[in-house]
């Protein structure tokens, strides 16, 4: 998952208002159909040896989409893309090799990081070798240009040929009084920081982990760039791209200070309004490898067509895709991805055979799509956003499923970026008829809500909704059901280890959640009203744009 620590323990509830309207109630052969046996089923399959941690472009994807297929048969739902299952997403294949050493110069000496335990590097440009030689470093701060926050970063500054070192999330985290606060913001993201490089003319562009703003260990930083990467297809071959993108570990950031002749005085000078850059009087050079691979990739797509205004849709979505076989932990190399995301795609099928069950069909289509590329980057939601096959101004809303919990049956459940729209107070209404409550993202500043698909449908307007599963277990409680999240977190979360145990696993809490996530479409899809963003969301004036309304 391009996100994570959707586990993690949760604080106070939400306070919401449920939009008064009345609407249908979902009937006992539909809840049913949503169940643990079933869901054990899906997650067994899909993440066993056989499909090889479903990869893009591997035998992987081939078997992936192919059982997808076959389930969405077996329930009764039509394809989802004119005549097919399938939405083909052009993607190329990158496998960037860099120097095995990144040497960065001064009068004083010099700093070496090592590949993948002090540095990580790649690049976009679709050639066989890029290079960047004797690259003038200049510490950006954030690197963010953030007009509304009156932030700029690169004011003033000329960064062409120039490689920039920034740092990873916003100003907010530790001034409150800037951007959102701990909540973070797109312009924290590591992604929005390469963009914005690009756009800036750098040759190169590195980012300085640091496990609590970033939100993760070095480890998933190493994990994720030491295998080859995906990205869609462009006119330019991504030239518009910075040459190099990457990423330094903490201690090598600070070597490089010090080599500067600089302390760690800067990081803390950078989350100043007016922070201006810093040129370090540093230089690196660094070649970096590839080996191409252009290939189409696929978005499953199912649909239940709505009986009443079938050109009306709602999209419930969870990626399929994982990282393949890669580098050998404890003795595996598949990455199976059962948590991350087995999970999610399993309680796409048990919402699709709900939604089929129902006695009263739904008046408006129900979309399922099953993502290819999310943890590339997003890239089959993103695709999809620009190729969409329902209207974006018919497209009601988007509820997305990336890592269910393992915690069991818990009094809570999470919703993500809480504050965005009002299908966080459909959600509210279901957990109550559960005996549930919602409660905030315990973590704002690792920013989820800008990390799993439903991003790309905020992006483009459509109300998204993105929830975790609650740690507050009813029987072993709040601490309990911390601790599974963490140890998941430390010791499974993208890696070969997370796989699944029939013995282990408990699946009421999964059970629950679709539930509520199924109770909560089920009424979206039987109204005539539009769910709306809320005063204060970025994505409320690009809705508007495109109302249906």
């Amino acid at each position: 998952m391009y996100s994570f620590l959707v586990l993690i323990g949760f604080i106070a509830a939400a306070q919401a208002q449920v939009p008064a309207i009345k609407s249908r109630i979902p009937d006992s052969a539909a809840i049913k159909a949503i169940n643990g046996k079933s869901f054990a089923r899906h997650i067994s399959i899909l993440a066993s040896d056989e499909f090889k941690g479903r990869k893009p472009f591997t035998i992987g994807e081939t078997k992936t989409i192919n059982y997808l297929q076959a389930e969405f048969e077996k329930i009764g739902l039509k394809p989802g893309n004119g005549n097919s299952f399938f939405q083909s997403v052009p993607m190329v294949d990158i496998k960037s090799v860099p120097g095995e050493k990144l040497v960065i110069k001064g009068e004083n000496g010099s700093v070496t990081a090592t590949y993948l335990t002090g540095f990580v590097a790649g690049t976009k440009h679709i050639e066989p070798s890029v290079s960047i030689l004797n690259s003038p470093l200049v510490f950006a701060g954030y690197g963010i240009v953030a007009p509304e926050y009156n932030w700029n970063d690169y004011a003033g500054l000329d960064v062409k040929g120039k490689t920039v070192v920034v740092m990873i999330n916003d100003p907010g985290l530790k001034n409150p009084n800037l951007f959102k606060g701990k909540n973070m913001t797109y312009y924290g993201r590591w992604t929005y920081k390469f963009e914005e490089a690009a756009r800036q003319g750098a040759t190169g562009i590195l980012i300085i982990h640091d496990d609590i703003p970033a939100g993760y260990p070095w480890s998933v930083v190493r994990s994720g760039w030491s295998k080859s990467k995906l990205q869609l297809e462009t006119s330019d071959n991504n030239k518009s791209r910075a040459v190099v993108e990457g990423w330094i570990s903490l201690d090598i950031a600070r070597q490089l200070l010090k080599l500067a002749g600089k302390t760690e005085s800067l990081f803390a000078e950078a989350q100043k309004p007016g922070f201006k850059a810093v040129d370090l009087k540093l230089s690196t050079s660094l070649k970096i490898n590839n080996t191409i691979k252009k290939s189409v990739s696929k978005n499953v797509l199912a649909v239940l067509p709505g009986t009443k205004r079938a050109d009306e849709c709602i999209i419930y979505s969870a990626h399929w895709d994982h990282f393949g076989v890669g580098e050998i932990v404890k003795g595996d190399s598949v990455y199976h991805g059962a948590v991350d995301n087995a999970t999610g795609v399993a309680a796409l099928l048990e919402l699709a055979a709900a939604f089929k069950k129902s006695r009263i069909q739904p008046e408006r289509s129900v979309l399922f799509i099953s993502f290819t590329g999310e943890e590339q980057g997003l890239l089959g939601s993103e695709y999809y956003a620009k190729h969409p096959v329902f209207a974006i101004q018919k497209t009601v809303a988007n509820v997305n499923m990336d890592m269910m919990g393992l915690a069991g049956k818990t009094k809570d459940i999470v919703i993500y970026g809480y504050g965005q729209s009002e299908l966080e107070d459909y959600a509210e209404a279901s957990a109550k008829k559960q005996g549930r409550i919602i409660v905030k993202d315990p973590v704002p500043s690792s920013g989820l809500y800008y990390r799993s698909d439903h991003f790309n449908f905020a992006k483009v307007g459509v109300p998204a909704l993105f929830t975790g599963s609650g740690v507050d277990h009813v029987k072993f409680g709040k601490a309990w059901g911390m601790k599974q999240a963490e140890d998941y977190i430390k010791a499974r979360y993208h890696s070969p280890q997370d796989s699944f145990d029939e013995k282990t696993w408990d699946m009421e809490g999964m059970v629950e959640d679709v539930r509520l996530l199924f109770d909560m479409g089920y009424r979206l899809s039987t109204e005539q009203r539009y769910p709306i963003w809320k005063k204060g969301s970025e994505f409320k004036a690009i809705r508007e744009k495109v109302s249906p309304e």
